[in-house]
Order: structure tokens, then C-alpha cells, then sequence
């Protein structure tokens, strides 16, 4: 049983090409020095996620924008392109992938998009907005080379693009889909520290007895500038200075759209509003937050 369940997962990984699976990319890094960085970055990821939680805090009231259809078609839509990236990865038994950051990332959007609303949907889409470097890092960097079953290239390109779609969208509805202040960057204190404990512990944990590089955790990639043995040191670092400037760029120019640009405006912030519309569809209220304990 076991044995057909490691056939399924990773057995059609392409090793031949170059960093993507093998002994040669599973030895680019001694075990020790792997260790060693783990110990480090997941000391500062735990440090960094106690500064964070102590400093969050969740409305305790939000108006929301009545939905015409718009979240239910983005469901349909996710779900389905999804489901094609599952079953491509189950025909070419390469189930393995799933784990990587993009994938993880269309799943909580699937749960946001489906979710009742309360303060866990409001905490989860707030973390995720801070993963939307894994999409735009994979329109800078495309992976495609492996992708030879029909439609799989452009699925990759839809996938990553609808994953700044429905982010954008459920800001535009409002109520639990809300932001913190520009300036507060606890939640992403809290949205990077996860991120480096999924890498440093949960993908590096299943990458190296299966020498499947997933998301560069064995060896670096081709067109990675900071090639070396410290190029995971120097992803902690940039990404963790990527992640929340992405977010905070995002979150500024949908505000600009759906709060000051008149054809598309449709509220007077991206923060959390007790409120109940105008007649022209605008939200007048104030914010309200708690602290959560």
C-alpha cells in the first residue's frame, strides 16, 4: 500500500531536468549545514511570529457588499482549474507538487471563496495576502519545462493569474475580506513566520528522503542570483522583505481602484466598515477592531 502511494506521489518526477530532483540537487547542501540554517531561520520565524500575534487584532463588526454572482463563478472557476492541476499531477504521478506554496495558496482561496463568514475567514484572507509572492515570483521565473500534457502550460498561467483576481475581487465585497492598516505589518509578521515553518519544516522534511526539490528547498534554481550555499539564508531574507512590501503595494492600488477611482469605487476603505450603504451603493461608517487574546 505504501509502495503504491510513493508511486502515485512522486515516481514521474523529471529528474533529468536540471534542479528539479536527484541525488546531485539533495547533495548541493551538507545535512549539516541544512540543520544548522533550519535551527536559525526557525528560532527567528518563532521569535518573529510571537512579536506579530501579540500586536493582531480582528474587527468585531463589518457591512458587506451584496454579491451578485461574482464570488460563486471565481468558485466554480478555482475549483475547476484545481481539480485539472490534481489530475494532471495524479496521470503523470506527480502528486508530490501539491505541497508547493501556489498550490497550497489556490487551496485557502477556495476555502475563502466558500467559507460562511466569521473571524477565522477575516485572519486567514489577511495571512494569505501575504503569499502572493508565490504567483508573481512564478510569472517571473515560469517552471513550464515538465509541463507537456495538453492545456497543462496554460492552466499554469491561469492558475497563478486568477490568484491575484480573487483576492482583488473579495476586497471589493467587504465585510469579513478586509485589510489591516497600511502601517501595521503584525499580520505579516505572522503570515511570513508560517510561511518559513511550511518550508523549513514541512516541505524540507518530505523533500529530502524523496530528493524532490520542492520550492528550492534542496538546491537553488537555474536562474536564482544568490546561487550559493547560502541561497536559502538570502530567500529568507528577500522574501521576507518581498512578501509584505507585495502586499502592501496590492492592497494600496486596490485601494486607489475601489476607493478613489470613480468608475470602479465602490467603498471608502479597504478596513473594516460597520456601516450600511447609501443609495449610491458607498459605505459610510467607522472601523471597529479587537484585540484577539
Amino acid at each position: 500500500m505504501i509502495d503504491l502511494v510513493m508511486d502515485w506521489a512522486y515516481s514521474g518526477v523529471n529528474t533529468t531536468v536540471p534542479r528539479n530532483a536527484g541525488p546531485e540537487c539533495a547533495e548541493y547542501l551538507s545535512p549539516t549545514r541544512r540543520r544548522i540554517e533550519t535551527v536559525i531561520v526557525l528560532i527567528a520565524a518563532v521569535g518573529l511570529f510571537e512579536w506579530g500575534y501579540n500586536r493582531i487584532s480582528l474587527p468585531t463588526a463589518a457591512y458587506i457588499r451584496r454579491d451578485r454572482g461574482g464570488r460563486r463563478a471565481l468558485l466554480v472557476l478555482m475549483s475547476i482549474i484545481w481539480g485539472m492541476e490534481i489530475g494532471y499531477k495524479f496521470s503523470s504521478k506527480t502528486v508530490i507538487y501539491l505541497l508547493n506554496p501556489c498550490h497550497v495558496t489556490t487551496a485557502i482561496q477556495i476555502y475563502l471563496l466558500a467559507a460562511s463568514p466569521n473571524n477565522i475567514v477575516t485572519a486567514v484572507f489577511r495571512i494569505h495576502l501575504y503569499l502572493l509572492n508565490g504567483p508573481l515570483l512564478a510569472f517571473i521565473f515560469p517552471e513550464t519545462d515538465t509541463r507537456i500534457l495538453p492545456l497543462e502550460a496554460a492552466i499554469y498561467w491561469i492558475q497563478h493569474g486568477l490568484m491575484f483576481v480573487v483576492p482583488y475581487y473579495l476586497l471589493r465585497l467587504g465585510g469579513v475580506y478586509n485589510v489591516e492598516e497600511i502601517s501595521d505589518f503584525s499580520w505579516s509578521a505572522v503570515s511570513y513566520s508560517l510561511n518559513v515553518f511550511y518550508h523549513f519544516v514541512v516541505l524540507q522534511i518530505i523533500a529530502v528522503p524523496t530528493m524532490v526539490n520542492l520550492n528550492h528547498m534542496l538546491c537553488p534554481a537555474i536562474l536564482d542570483p544568490f546561487e550559493g550555499p547560502y541561497y536559502r539564508l538570502f530567500a529568507t531574507f528577500h522574501q521576507a522583505l518581498l512578501c509584505p512590501l507585495l502586499c502592501k503595494l496590492f492592497c494600496l492600488v486596490a485601494a486607489f481602484f475601489l476607493t478613489k477611482f470613480w468608475p470602479t469605487k465602490v467603498k471608502r476603505t479597504l478596513c473594516c466598515e460597520v456601516a450600511i450603504p447609501n443609495t449610491n451603493g458607498n459605505v459610510i461608517g467607522r472601523n471597529s477592531h479587537s484585540h484577539i487574546d
